[in-house]
């Protein structure tokens, strides 16, 4: 009796440590709309380079004001693992990006490419589905 309760109690232990990235992962299209790109020029302002995604915050001037944006890429890893490491993000330089908006009307997007001050150019998030 006391094997099989140790069993289950592995056993339900071990789903919630599989079940728990799927709660913390979201829908593309949940979130953003691939119809609404949009191209970005601003100050890296903060980069937030942690799990499950980062986030880059750029200052756009756009019709005479100061607009704050949060644009959402990759996990750190991924960028990691394709050349794009966090030290290219320096706050204070400009970037232009391509993102997808939020549908939620907030100024977030999905970011897409990453144009550096020199004119190289990485990949920060996936294509719009």
């Amino acid at each position: 009796m006391r094997k099989g309760f140790l069993g289950a109690a592995i056993a339900c232990i071990g789903v919630l440590f599989v079940a728990t990235p799927t709660w913390a992962h979201h829908s593309f299209a949940a979130e953003y709309d691939s119809s609404q790109e949009l191209t970005l020029k601003g100050k890296i302002t903060k980069v937030e380079w942690t799990n499950p995604h980062i986030y880059i915050h750029i200052d756009v001037m756009e019709g005479g004001k100061v607009t704050s944006w949060a644009l959402e890429g990759y996990p750190p890893n991924t960028l990691k693992r394709t050349g794009f490491s966090r030290n290219l993000l320096k706050e204070g330089d400009t970037i232009t990006i391509t993102a997808y908006k939020a549908k939620d009307a907030t100024n977030t997007g999905a970011g897409r490419e990453v144009t550096f001050p020199d004119g190289t150019k990485k990949f920060a998030g996936p294509l719009g589905n």
